[in-house]
């Protein structure tokens, strides 16, 4: 098969006015079914390749930014199968959630014209069900946008090409915020498009400093001719700047809680568990491979940063009542987890860092996918006025247990395998190094991990167990268009758990090469 590459990424963006004609014209099934089959076609022709080991596409671009090329390696590969897994079956899960939103927000446009007394004839003269088709194919032809975004960011080859990518799937983002969020949902999306696309431009000024002073913008020719040293420091913290505000690191993360309160909960479940990713992604692609000099000496303050945004995220989801900031935080603290392994400098260390975005990927959509059935089911997103929802929702429980066991990294779940290299390989370093300062770091670690373990226990306490709340009674397990792809995700969690060679036996080859070992 020719152009398996080419396929996988831009099906999703020329087929989208094709979800949304669907989603206009037959309602939400048909138009989720579309979208979910296109996405699973996707994700099989990112699939095949990677089973045989690397595999790159190229085409003639413009000779401004070099050629336009396809990349899936022992690198790319894991986060490109992850985004594409995730987002197909948040598919599923969206129909559902989405159907309940956007006739919320019908309805409560009705009441407050007829509050005001103003006219609801623009509103009335459409029904509910025009409108709710309409509403639904927008978003699953954004949804297929922002998936595209995602996974051209990754299989990009080309400086430009990443950041084209890396903006690109910014504003399907804004757009599903703005539109389908919650309160102050437009002042919170103007808020994510501001952060993020400054922290776009530093990167993007990172990236004109290299190619400009190398003559090219492709990795393969900067890696062959390196980068000039006038240039080297400036470019190198620019990049590190612009990919920690996307990863939502410590300093630069106070977007994300704001972000999460407001946004719908598939789109919190996309974000947390893929696009915060890509931040990382640019780490090992840009940082780590295009300037291995550079990085060795900012290795130690990459490893600090992230220990320090490790215990600040755990810190701070341990105080929040809304279930959605917990997790925001939750999702900064992870992201801490991933830049503290990408300074360990070890084989171990960065392929555990690698992992964690698989198992902080599965357990947080696991863990999002909990967040909208209990919205659906219970109308609420304080933890205070949940509890006892295990006897009502067994099977949501079981699904979010096996969430919060790979975010705290119980075996025998994909977290375990994950942390575990992780921290071997920070230890290797330690000793190997002699670095009190490392091995002071590893020790706090471990006590951040307990840290995880309190907050994600305290959650799923309040939430499933103790005494169900009167108004409570009533509540039923969600439809199966939401327990579905979480078990399916739980099971993809404890069988990468039971066997990580999955993604092992591609990630450590890679980052054998990637140190030089």
């Amino acid at each position: 098969m020719q152009f398996v590459l080419l396929q996988a990424l831009f099906l999703p963006l020329l087929l989208s006015p094709v979800a949304y004609y669907l989603g206009r014209k037959s309602g939400p099934t048909v138009a989720t079914w579309f979208t979910f089959g296109l996405l699973a076609y996707c994700t099989v022709l990112v699939i095949t390749p990677a089973l045989s080991g690397s595999y790159e596409e190229h085409y003639k671009w413009t000779q401004l930014f070099g050629e336009f090329g396809l990349l899936l390696d022992g690198l790319a590969s894991p986060f490109a199968i992850i985004i594409y897994v995730i987002s197909t079956v948040l598919v599923l899960f969206s129909k559902p959630y989405m159907v309940s939103r956007i006739t919320t927000m019908f309805e409560e446009r009705i009441s407050e014209k007829h509050l005001v007394g103003g006219s609801t004839e623009v509103i009335e003269s459409s029904s509910l069900k025009e409108h709710l088709n309409h509403q639904i194919g927008a978003y699953y032809a954004l949804f297929l946008v922002m998936a595209m975004g995602m996974l051209g960011t990754i299989l990009a080859t080309n400086l430009i090409e990443f950041y084209v990518f890396f903006e690109l799937m910014l504003i399907p983002a804004f757009f599903m915020l703005a539109i389908w969020g919650y309160e102050s949902r437009r002042r919170v999306a103007l808020l994510f498009l501001f952060w993020t696309h400054v922290g776009a431009v530093i990167l993007l000024l990172g990236f004109l400093s290299i190619g400009l002073s190398v003559g090219s913008f492709n990795y393969a020719d900067i890696k062959a001719h390196g980068i000039p040293p006038h240039v080297l420091g400036l470019a190198a913290v620019a990049i590190i700047v612009g990919l920690a505000v996307k990863m939502a690191a410590f300093v630069v993360h106070m977007w994300l809680p704001h972000v999460y309160r407001a946004s719908p909960t598939p789109l919190n479940a996309l974000s947390s568990g893929a696009m915060l990713g890509v931040g990382a992604y640019g780490f090992f692609r840009l940082i780590i491979m295009l300037m291995p000099g550079q990085y060795e000496h900012l290795a130690l303050a990459l490893n600090i940063w992230g220990l320090i945004t490790m215990i600040y995220g755990g810190v701070m989801a341990l105080v929040q009542d809304d279930i959605r900031k917990l997790f925001a935080y939750s999702s900064i603290s992870q992201m801490g987890y991933i830049m503290f392994g990408i300074g360990t400098v070890s084989v171990l260390g960065l392929s555990g860092s690698e992992m964690m975005f698989v198992s902080h990927s599965l357990g947080k959509v696991i863990l999002f996918m909990m967040v909208g059935a209990i919205i659906l089911q219970v109308k609420t997103r304080s933890l205070t006025k949940m509890g006892g929802l295990a006897g009502k929702m067994p099977i949501t429980a079981v699904c979010a247990m096996i969430g919060a066991l790979t975010l705290m990294g119980v075996p025998p779940t994909s977290g375990f395998m994950a942390e575990w290299t992780m921290f071997y390989g920070a230890l290797q370093t330690a000793i190997q190094q002699g670095s009190m300062i490392r091995m002071a770091t590893f020790g706090l670690g471990l006590v951040a991990t307990v840290i995880t373990m309190a907050y994600i226990l305290w959650m799923i306490k309040r939430v499933f167990f103790g005494k169900l709340p009167e108004n409570l009674e009533n509540t039923k397990e969600a439809n199966w268009y939401v327990t579905g792809p979480m078990m399916v995700l739980a099971g993809f969690s404890v069988v990468i758990g039971i066997y990580p060679d999955i993604f092992f036996n591609q990630i450590i080859p890679f980052m054998k090469g990637l140190v030089g070992v």
